[in-house]
């Protein structure tokens, strides 16, 4: 995972966003973690994500190219890119200027059916979307 950095406090002086983006190479995902009490709102650029949230990560929902995706605070996630052969890129906002992220320690579920179920993690699909 890459992270590029365009709008903080060291580079415009925002106070209270940070926003870049984000490149996830092929077949590639994140543990299980949060990001503690900052909000966190992607958009994919290209490719597809998988996501996984909840307390055991027992919810999963994919997003592709304009797509919006919503993260509460607290709310444990876990990023996985869908595709073997192409990276996702998105644009990432956070509600804060540190980079908080608590591991989770459980393992993540690594097969099967998982309920769909949009809350507490949202994907509101298509919103200002460029097709």
């Amino acid at each position: 995972m890459t992270r590029a950095e365009a709008i903080s406090h060291a580079r415009v002086g925002a106070q209270k966003l940070w926003a870049g983006t984000v490149l996830v190479h092929p077949d590639a995902k994140t543990g299980p973690h949060h990001h503690g009490e900052l909000e966190t709102v992607l958009y994919i650029i290209r490719g597809r994500a998988r996501f996984r949230w909840g307390d055991r990560l027992e919810f999963v929902d994919e997003a592709g190219p304009g797509d919006f995706i919503y993260v509460p605070p607290f709310v444990p996630h876990q990023e996985l890119n869908a595709r073997r052969d192409q990276p996702v890129e998105a644009v990432v906002v956070r509600s804060g200027q540190e980079p908080i992220v608590v591991n989770w320690i459980f393992p993540a579920p690594s097969q099967g059916r998982y309920p769909r179920n949009p809350i507490p993690f949202t994907l509101p699909r298509k919103i200002m979307s460029r097709r």
